[in-house]
């Protein structure tokens, strides 16, 4: 009996590491791709799904994984201007906001996932792009204000804190936390009836 838990559990950990690496590619090829997927003017950012999805799916473990991979593309993919004002404040708030992202996303699913498991989905939906962006906001603050306050300046902003809001993340959040919320559980709907038809 002690060998069966033990070969089930074993089977389980493989799945997970197997969710994840598929997961990790995705969340690699997503933030790549989020320059191209456009809502209007604004790109729209798909990589949190499957953050999200990796703690419904694993754990928490994984959805932290999934944030700091999140957070090393971003690095090299779409920091440029924060790199060149400051490489350690731009490399502390990008990893820390994808680290913390998926950590807090994970942690809520866990939280929840008794009680209502699409319910805990929705609310890591939301989880994740609010501690992404008050993450980034907050390293804006600490480590970028003197240059934000430039940038909102020479776009026409009459404060620092309506540029970061307004220019910085406004709608776009809005949009990327709308898809998310809306995909995420449809995402994991459509799994759950995949297992439950090839049993």
């Amino acid at each position: 009996m002690a060998k069966g838990k033990r070969n089930t559990k074993n089977s389980q950990a493989v799945k997970k590491l197997a969710i994840g690496g598929i997961l990790t590619a995705l969340v690699v090829v997503l933030q790549m791709m989020g320059q191209f997927i456009k809502f209007g003017p604004f790109a729209i950012s798909l990589v949190l799904i499957p953050i999200v999805l990796g703690a419904a799916l694993c754990d928490y473990k994984i959805s932290t994984w999934l944030g700091f991979i999140f957070g090393v593309v971003v690095l090299f993919t779409d920091a440029a201007a924060f790199l060149a004002v400051s490489v350690p404040g731009t490399i502390i708030t990008v990893l820390v906001k994808g680290i913390l992202c998926g950590l807090v996303a994970g942690l809520v699913y866990k939280l929840f996932e008794k009680k209502n498991r699409y319910l805990a989905v929705i609310l890591a939906a939301i989880a994740c792009p609010l501690v992404n962006t008050g993450v980034f906001l907050l390293g804006c603050v600490v480590f970028f204000l003197d240059t934000i306050k430039e940038w909102g300046a020479a776009g026409g902003f009459e404060n620092v804190a309506q540029f970061l809001i307004i220019g910085m993340v406004g709608l776009n959040f809005l949009v990327e936390l709308s898809v998310n919320i809306f995909l995420s559980p449809i995402v994991v709907r459509l799994l759950d009836f995949s297992k439950k038809i090839n049993k």
